[in-house]
């Protein structure tokens, strides 16, 4: 964490000011707002905004819009503003009766843009986008006027009305701000204000073929709902003081201040709605809401609770500089929050049969397993115990190195409430491979405890063979191989792995129409129920693993 994001309060700097502001009277009360695009799914990296939005606009007694930025209608569309609203109240969050769009605002804003050419502080262009491209300048190099630069009053009025009416095409005329071409800040040099679109439009349909940019719309929307605080991040730096010049020069009725803190970046992942776009598109993933996404929507599917995410956002704090989280603190949250409340089953993910022989053919016995051992009050289960089981397959070795604790040959280990085993042989198929193993069992070890005092090192978990429930499950790893993806060749950096199916078995009580919440598979890691599940087939997604202190330990040598 970076050391200017937390103040000696335990806030951080732009709660710190929020706070200067209210107690110096500057405002009387906070108003902020977060303001996505609709042209994709909301992120892990929208999350932290939409925390500290809505977060200081609940600390502070105020209230935060959620306003849709929809400016360009070729790549927004409804089902973008619909999931938006989705994960906004997924996270916890409520706007009330502050719901807006930029678009409610683009008579006012047409007005505001005559405003500016009647003062002669904007003109139209008649040069190609490529045109003001090349002339614009570099940072170590000034910009050129344009030659349509001088125009009158009202030629640029009269050009700006029939821009409007729709006589002209996509891309013969702009209209741009009259700055200075020679500003060390290239966003300040002459930028675009409105450019013709002939595009239909997700809310005013056909109504408009000439759009604001968004530089144009983002501080006059800010304005007109009288937002005191406009927060975003730090790729906006650079853009403020356009920001500020098209407050201080149109008649608006409010001066908002603009604000910039450190975008969220994360290890293993890419937080750039071009890629995910491209990630979609180009089937390396299976929509928006995959849970090897880093969207909020496929972040909901693998089962991430929405506390978790809070949590997340809050210990990375709000800094000024750019830095890059680790995936495994994410991870640890996740883990950490999981924890707490989601209830215990058992689940085999690599099936090995064992036969124990000297168990009654055809007995069945209830096993008493808890729901949650720190959580009594989640009550107890019964699990069906029989002559044969699954245990996971690597929960087995025929030629144990040391400190491996599980089932071997001669070996004793402890089921998980059930009872003391011991492997007695190994069932090989033709190829080699261990496909069954015979075990006894001592019955006065019920409930996993030996009469004499004796101890076993190992424990393992199981589900009988006659009642266990077939299930997928879809065990999701990193998307991307790099720690640090590039967003340029990112398909070549996607993980082949990222996602494993395997076939497993369930114990019955996963069937129930409770269970599909979030739960801990025992010693496997965190879990949720699928929305593909059917009422004959049961799918599984893991959130997020447990610590394998085996997988470590082997690691180490």
């Amino acid at each position: 964490m970076n050391d200017e994001s937390v103040s000696d309060a335990g806030g951080d700097f732009i709660r710190d000011i929020v706070t200067a502001d209210l107690a110096s009277g500057k405002h009387k009360s906070v108003v902020t707002r977060f303001p996505p695009e609709p042209n994709g799914y909301l992120h892990l990296g929208h999350a932290k905004s939409i925390c500290l939005n809505f977060g200081i606009a609940e600390e502070f007694g105020g209230h935060c819009s959620l306003r849709f930025d929809d400016t360009n209608p070729t790549k927004e569309e409804q089902e973008y503003i619909d999931a938006i609203e989705r994960d906004v109240r997924w996270l916890g969050y409520d706007w009330g009766s502050h719901l807006h769009f930029a678009s409610d605002y683009f008579e006012q804003l047409y007005v505001w843009a005559q405003h500016l050419i009647r003062a002669g502080k904007a003109y139209i262009d008649d040069q190609t986008q490529e045109e003001i491209r090349l002339t614009r300048g570099t940072l170590t190099e000034p910009g050129q006027n344009s030659p349509f630069r001088e125009r009158s009053v009202d030629e640029n009025l009269d050009l700006f009305t029939r821009m409007r009416a729709g006589e002209y095409p996509n891309g013969a005329r702009v209209l741009r701000a009259k700055i200075d071409m020679t500003s060390g800040n290239i966003n300040l040099r002459d930028p675009v204000l409105y450019r013709i679109l002939h595009a239909h439009h997700p809310r005013t349909g056909d109504k408009w073929c000439i759009y604001p940019s968004y530089d144009f719309a983002h501080g006059q929307s800010d304005a007109i709902e009288h937002v005191t605080h406009s927060i975003c991040t730090l790729e906006f730096a650079d853009h403020r003081p356009l920001y500020d010049w098209c407050i201080e020069n149109l008649p608006v009725p409010s001066r908002p201040r603009q604000y910039e803190f450190a975008r969220l970046n994360v290890t293993h992942t890419l937080l750039s709605k071009r890629v995910l776009t491209e990630l979609v598109r180009g089937g390396h993933v299976s929509g928006w809401d995959d849970p090897r996404m880093p969207t909020l929507a496929g972040l909901q599917r693998r089962g991430v609770p929405a506390e978790a995410l809070r949590e997340f956002v809050k210990r990375i704090g709000v800094a000024k500089s750019n830095s890059t989280v680790d995936i495994g603190m994410f991870d640890f949250v996740v883990r950490e929050t999981l924890n707490k409340t989601a209830p215990r089953r058992m689940a085999v993910l690599r099936p090995l049969k064992v036969v124990i022989e000297n168990y009654p053919e055809g007995q069945i016995e209830q096993l008493d397993a808890v729901n949650h051992p720190e959580m009594p009050s989640l009550g107890t289960r019964q699990i069906p115990f029989g002559r044969e089981l699954y245990i996971e397959h690597d929960d087995f070795m025929e030629n144990p190195p040391k400190k491996f604790f599980r089932l071997a040959p001669g070996r004793e280990v402890r089921l998980r409430y059930g009872y003391f085993i011991t492997c007695r042989d190994v069932i090989k198929s033709a190829a080699g491979d261990v496909v069954e193993l015979r075990c006894t069992y001592d019955p006065e070890t019920r409930g996993g405890n030996a009469p004499d005092g004796r101890k076993v090192k190992g424990t393992i978990h199981w589900v009988s063979a006659a009642h266990g429930v077939p299930a997928e499950v879809r065990i999701y790893n990193l998307l991307f191989t790099a720690p640090q993806p590039d967003a340029t060749n990112f398909a070549e950096q996607v993980n082949p792995a990222s996602l494993e199916v395997v076939n497993a078995i369930v114990e019955p009580a996963l069937t129930g129409a409770d269970e599909a919440g979030a739960m801990q598979f025992e010693r496997q890691g965190y879990f949720c129920r699928d929305r593909d599940s059917t009422p004959g087939k049961l799918v599984f997604n893991r959130t997020v693993g447990l610590r394998d202190t085996w997988a470590k330990v082997a690691s180490e040598g």
